[in-house]
């Protein structure tokens, strides 16, 4: 079984959609989450407390700052924005695609975790992620 999500982004942060994802499953197996898109990620993170959601998108930001910053004048990428060069560096780093157990409908997540795409751009962006329910 199948599904797709849709993510509107409104720059660079990470967006919450367990919910989304907790309403579709069902049954007893295991979910695979990918993302389709290359300058965006996939993170199971805490969800309880907001700053650990800007202090994570301060720290990549100051890891992978824009390319126009002085450090960074190596990148050739640079046609499409200072952000995005760095966001397919981030995207690189981190995961693209989830496998979360689910046991009788529920996602397997701990207490404080939830499912998010971090955007790595600073303009809006629609993201699509794929969810695949296997056994």
């Amino acid at each position: 079984m199948q599904t797709s999500f849709t993510i509107q982004t409104s720059g660079q942060g990470l967006y919450e959609f367990t919910r989304d994802v907790a309403a579709w499953v069902h049954g007893t197996g295991l979910l695979t989450l990918f993302i389709r898109h290359t300058s965006a990620s996939l993170l199971i993170q805490e969800n309880a407390d907001p700053e650990v959601r800007s202090d994570l998108t301060a720290y990549f930001h100051r890891l992978v700052p824009p390319s126009t910053d002085p450090s960074m004048q190596y990148l050739t990428h640079t046609y499409e924005g200072p952000d995005d060069m760095p966001a397919h560096i981030k995207a690189a780093m981190m995961p693209v695609s989830l496998s979360i157990p689910v046991s009788d409908g529920r996602l397997g997540l701990g207490k404080w975790q939830g499912i998010y795409v971090f955007e790595h751009r600073e303009r809006p962006h629609r993201r699509e992620v794929i969810a695949h329910m296997g056994p």
